[in-house]
């Protein structure tokens, strides 16, 4: 993949699960998308389904159970905190 063709934010396999007294909560389970620079997502989905939880990962306000983000093909999960504020 060329420079032209690299996407800005990447989420792979990204999985949130809570740890309550009932047991696994499972807030996000498996997203994957990418949008390229000068792209426009927008999350959208019925109240619960995990739209908070995911904007809460990407700014690294939650960590997550599993999978991955990468910012300019760099994983977030390497930045400092300064960074990230950047």
């Amino acid at each position: 993949m060329n420079s032209a063709d690299s996407y800005l934010l990447e989420i792979k396999g990204l999985k949130t699960h809570f740890f309550t007294d009932e047991g696994v909560s499972p807030a996000v389970d498996g997203v994957d998308y990418a949008v390229r620079k000068g792209e426009t997502l927008g999350l959208v989905g019925e109240s619960g389904c995990g739209k908070t939880t995911t904007g809460r990962l990407i700014l690294r306000l939650l960590e997550p159970t599993a999978g991955d983000i990468l910012y300019n093909q760099q994983s977030i999960y390497s930045f400092s905190k300064k960074n990230m504020e950047k």
